[in-house]
């Protein structure tokens, strides 16, 4: 290959990279002049890459859509995760993909090279699908792209947002980040008109355009964008809380129930207090039941009540012990 063939691929692959770069910084990466760099964006136009150049102080060069789709630059890393995300979105939960991801999977395979086949199927042989359709909601491709292209060209979007109590609301934010969460997609994104950040679940994202106003990058309040939508998911989370008096050591109960120690205050060497909390009532009461050891609900009320459901509805499953299944239980 050339040396003007590989710098034209070099120059290529940047624009596809990022939404636009100027003169200078594609010279300085390029390590060539800018007047070299504009004869090669010349040659890549007569090769019919539609890339546009904007004049003034803060002008550049971007490679915009065309008519038909130009051949993509990938690099090994690329190209492995581009086959695995085709592989895993012919199952997805994005709605509408699956026969255009398999098509594209195709394709992808048939030109990949052997070293790169070999790294993707050791990969998918060691991945295990629990098959079948997934629960949970889907979300529109295009709402997905635009939000994304949102987010990485720094733009501020409206969108109509139904909550979950299906009202609706028509919202002007500055997305930051897309955080996929099993079948779940959340947009991150600090909401302009209540002056802080958001959540929004994707799935009930409405419409969003672009507005063509761009925006400074604002610094999360988070180690990252992962970070905090689970934070935000667990704030919005009711938390129940519950005091158990259990007749067991303070130290034995530590170690059966796993809680923290501010969690468990000791009464003596048989008996303790345990103060926990979670976002289900019905959660605790598993695992209290599985202590094997007895014990007794100081508050909330609600409780109790959950508990004597739980054991009624137990009891009436199980029926009628026969005189075989009940002598163990009388000798103990």
């Amino acid at each position: 290959m050339t040396e003007t063939a590989a710098r034209l691929l070099q120059l290529l692959s940047l624009l596809q990279t990022r939404r636009e770069w100027t003169g200078p910084e594609l010279a300085d990466r390029l390590g060539v002049t800018v007047r070299t760099v504009r004869r090669d964006i010349e040659r890549l136009r007569e090769l019919e890459y539609p890339v546009h150049a904007s004049l003034g102080s803060v002008g550049g060069y971007r490679l915009e859509a065309g008519t038909d789709l130009p051949p993509l630059l990938l690099d090994d890393e690329e190209a492995v995760a581009i086959t695995l995300g085709l592989r895993s979105a012919a199952q997805g939960s994005v709605a509408g993909i699956e026969e255009s991801a398999a098509r594209a999977l195709v394709k992808l395979q048939q030109v990949l090279p052997s070293r790169l086949r070999g790294r993707v199927d050791a990969i998918d042989s060691a991945t295990v699908s629990m098959g079948g359709p997934a629960a949970g909601p889907r979300v529109d491709p295009e709402t997905l792209v635009v939000l994304a292209a949102a987010a990485r060209d720094g733009e501020r979007i409206r969108f109509h947002y139904h909550a979950k109590d299906d009202t609706e609301s028509k919202r002007f934010a500055e997305p930051h980040s897309l955080v996929s969460a099993g079948r779940r997609w959340y947009l991150v994104a600090w909401d302009v008109d209540r002056a802080d950040w958001r959540t929004f679940r994707v799935d009930r994202i409405d419409t969003p355009f672009p507005t063509g106003v761009r925006c400074a990058p604002r610094e999360l309040p988070a180690a990252d964008a992962a970070a905090f939508v689970t934070s935000q998911l667990a704030r919005s989370r009711p938390t129940h809380s519950v005091v158990f008096l259990v007749h067991t050591s303070a130290e034995q109960l530590a170690e059966i129930f796993r809680v923290r120690p501010d969690e468990v205050e000791p009464i003596d060497d048989r008996s303790c207090l345990i103060r926990t909390s979670a976002d289900s009532l019905e959660w605790i009461a598993l695992r209290i039941a599985h202590l094997g050891v007895e014990f007794e609900v100081k508050e909330p009320p609600e409780m109790k009540r959950l508990l004597h459901d739980v054991g009624a509805k137990l009891i009436r499953a199980a029926g009628e012990p026969d005189a075989a299944s009940a002598a163990p239980l009388l000798r103990r």
